[in-house]
């Protein structure tokens, strides 16, 4: 995703070398913590027949798991190019005839010009982006029925941890940030938007919410 200064910060950090080690560990030990807590609330809901647009997507984790789950059509978003390979590779054949598309770019900026999609997901994106207000906006203007993103919780070692790798991110003259963004900030974009949150669960790291459209029956 999208992060720091344009969408050359993302892509710069988020090259080839990151991507492969991302590949084999997920080939290794399956989806990640943050991504685990997703997949199961969204596993709760009945996703038959409807289309995801996953933002921020990596190598494709979140459509390869949902694969089954018989999704109408999933599109993948990213800013980093090697993600969007690997993510082609990774999610392969799982979809058959069903539409797939690949997405390269700031999301924030191109969002208006996707397709509406049932199911919007943003793992580990936020805290990628420094304007989260304008991300998770974007991805509210695009979701007709849910929006489930994860985010590292507001907690001291977590603020202190990300000034100390931000620091050492631009010793190495990086333009890539990451950043702890307020929950509440965060709900208020949902809120206005006109979703309702279903979920939420946190962890030691992560803090996940899944959020609805009113009309959308809880799962």
């Amino acid at each position: 995703m999208t992060c720091c200064a344009g969408h050359c910060a993302a892509a710069g950090f988020f090259d080839s070398r990151i991507a492969d080690r991302d590949l084999r560990r997920y080939q290794r030990r399956g989806p990640d913590a943050s991504t685990r807590m997703l997949l199961t609330e969204l596993r709760r809901w009945t996703l038959h027949d409807l289309e995801l647009l996953d933002v921020g997507s990596g190598i494709g984790v979140i459509a390869r798991e949902l694969a089954a789950a018989g999704l109408a059509s999933v599109t993948l978003a990213d800013a980093s190019p090697a993600y969007l390979e690997l993510a082609r590779r990774n999610v392969g054949s799982r979809y058959g005839s069903r539409p797939t598309q690949f997405i390269l770019g700031n999301f924030a900026a191109i969002a208006a010009s996707l397709s509406e999609a049932d199911v919007v997901t943003l793992d580990r994106v936020v805290c990628c982006y420094p304007d989260a207000s304008a991300l998770l906006g974007a991805a509210a203007a695009r979701s007709r029925r849910l929006l489930a993103f994860t985010h590292p919780p507001d907690r001291w070692y977590l603020r202190g941890g990300f000034s100390v790798v931000n620091f050492f991110l631009w010793l190495g003259r990086s333009a890539f940030r990451i950043f702890v963004h307020p929950p509440q900030q965060m709900a208020a974009v949902l809120e206005a938007a006109g979703f309702v949150r279903a979920a939420h669960r946190e962890s030691f790291l992560w803090s996940f919410s899944l959020y609805r459209r009113p009309q959308v029956s809880a799962a």
